[in-house]
C-alpha cells in the first residue's frame, strides 16, 4: 500500500462488522499476548534509572561548563524515555493492578519529568476512545495549529492567515510542547482540586524544587537558563515526534460522525511506521500504533509480535492497515496541515 493512498471506510453491516473485534481477541488472548511481561519492565524502568543516573552524575561533574547543553539533550532523550514508561503505566501495561501503575505512573511523570499523571491519563483516555474525531479527541482540538477545516474556519483573521503557512512552524513549535505541558498539568491540579491532585501538587513541587536547585547551584544563571531552554525544548520536541506520526493526516470524522465499529475506528485513524529494534526504542512502542490502539494494555514488546496477526486480519476482512516510513509519515502529517491551511482565499487571510 502506497504512503499517500486514501483509506476507504468499508461497507457493511454494522452487526457483521461488531463481531470482527472480538474474533481477532480470542485469536490474540489464545497466542497469550495480552499477559505481562516483567522481565522486561524490569529492565526497561532499571536502564532508563540507569540513564537518568548517569545523566545527572555527567552533569555534576562537568560543572559550570558551556558543554553542558550536551547533557541537556541527553537528559531530553531521558525523559522523553521516562515519559514512554509512564505511557505503558497509564495503559495497565506493566501490571495488572491499578494501583502499582498508577504509583510507576506517577513517579515517572510527577516527581522525573514535571507531569501530571492524572491529568495526562484522562486527557489520553479520550484520545483512545475517540482517536482523530473532531470535538472528541483533545489530541487534535485545535489551539496554536489547525487540524480540520472546521477549526480554521472558526478562527478570526489573523489565526486564519498564520493557518496557512501552519506546515511550516509545526516542529519548530513542537520547542515549546515540553513549557506547554507543564503548564497544562499545574493548571489541570488547580481546577480539580482533591486529595489526588494535592499528592500530585506536592510531587510537581518537590521536582521542581529538585530540578531547578539543582540547575542553579551547578550553573551560573545565564548557564542555568540555556540548559533548561535546551533541555525542556527538545524534551517537547522528541515527545512531538514520536507522537505525530500516529494519527496526524490520517482520516478525522467530526463529532458525531463516528460512527464504525472499534475495530475500524482505531485502525482507520491510526498509522504505523516501520522500523526495527531501535525505532521501537526511539518511539517507545509507539510505531505500532495501530496495535496499540486495539489492545492498550497489551505490554509493548508485545506489538511487535501482534503486528503480522493484526495486518493479516485486516486483510481478511478488507480493512486498510497502513504503515510507512518515519520520513513518509512526517510528510502526510505537514501534507494535511498544508492542506488544512490552504483553504483560506487570500481575501479571507488579508488582516
Amino acid at each position: 500500500m502506497s504512503e499517500n493512498a486514501v483509506i476507504p471506510v468499508p461497507s457493511g453491516r454494522s452487526e457483521d462488522r461488531g463481531s470482527e473485534f472480538a474474533v481477532l481477541l480470542r485469536r490474540v488472548r489464545g497466542a497469550g499476548l495480552l499477559e505481562r511481561r516483567p522481565g522486561y519492565y524490569s529492565m526497561k524502568v532499571g536502564t532508563t534509572a540507569a540513564m537518568l543516573i548517569a545523566g545527572i552524575v555527567g552533569f555534576i561533574l562537568l560543572g559550570d561548563s558551556w558543554w553542558q547543553p550536551f547533557i541537556a539533550a541527553y537528559l531530553a532523550v531521558v525523559f522523553a524515555q521516562i515519559g514512554f514508561v509512564g505511557h505503558d503505566a497509564g495503559h495497565r501495561q506493566i501490571f495488572r493492578q491499578r494501583h502499582a501503575n498508577a504509583l510507576i505512573g506517577v513517579i515517572c511523570a510527577n516527581l522525573l519529568i514535571g507531569l501530571s499523571y492524572a491529568w495526562w491519563v484522562d486527557k489520553h483516555n479520550r484520545h483512545h476512545a475517540h482517536p482523530n474525531e473532531v470535538g472528541r479527541d483533545p489530541d487534535v482540538s485545535g489551539g496554536v495549529v489547525a487540524f480540520s477545516l472546521r477549526q480554521v474556519r472558526d478562527r478570526g483573521a489573523f489565526a486564519r492567515a498564520m493557518a496557512r503557512c501552519q506546515a511550516w512552524f509545526f516542529f519548530p513549535l513542537l520547542l515549546l510542547e515540553g513549557l506547554h505541558l507543564h503548564i497544562a498539568s499545574i493548571r489541570a491540579l488547580f481546577n480539580r482540586p482533591g486529595r489526588t491532585e494535592l499528592l500530585e501538587g506536592g510531587l510537581l513541587v518537590v521536582h521542581a524544587a529538585v530540578y531547578l536547585g539543582t540547575i542553579f547551584l551547578v550553573l551560573s544563571p545565564l548557564k542555568a537558563v540555556v540548559f533548561i531552554a535546551v533541555q525542556q525544548g527538545l524534551f517537547g520536541l522528541y515527545l512531538g515526534c514520536a507522537f505525530a506520526p500516529n494519527h496526524k493526516g490520517m482520516p478525522m470524522p467530526e463529532e458525531g460522525e463516528a460512527s464504525q465499529d472499534f475495530l475500524r475506528r482505531q485502525v482507520l485513524t491510526s498509522r504505523n511506521v516501520r522500523g526495527g529494534p531501535i525505532t521501537d526504542w526511539v518511539l517507545g512502542g509507539l510505531n505500532y500504533q495501530i496495535e496499540h490502539h486495539l489492545f492498550p494494555s497489551m505490554p509493548r514488546p508485545n506489538l511487535r509480535r501482534v503486528q503480522s496477526m493484526v495486518r493479516a486480519f485486516c486483510a481478511e476482512h478488507g480493512i486498510d492497515y497502513l504503515e510507512c516510513s518515519a520520513v513518509g509519515s512526517y510528510r502526510q502529517a505537514l501534507q494535511h496541515l498544508n492542506t488544512v491551511g490552504a483553504i483560506v482565499t487570500p481575501a479571507e487571510s488579508s488582516i
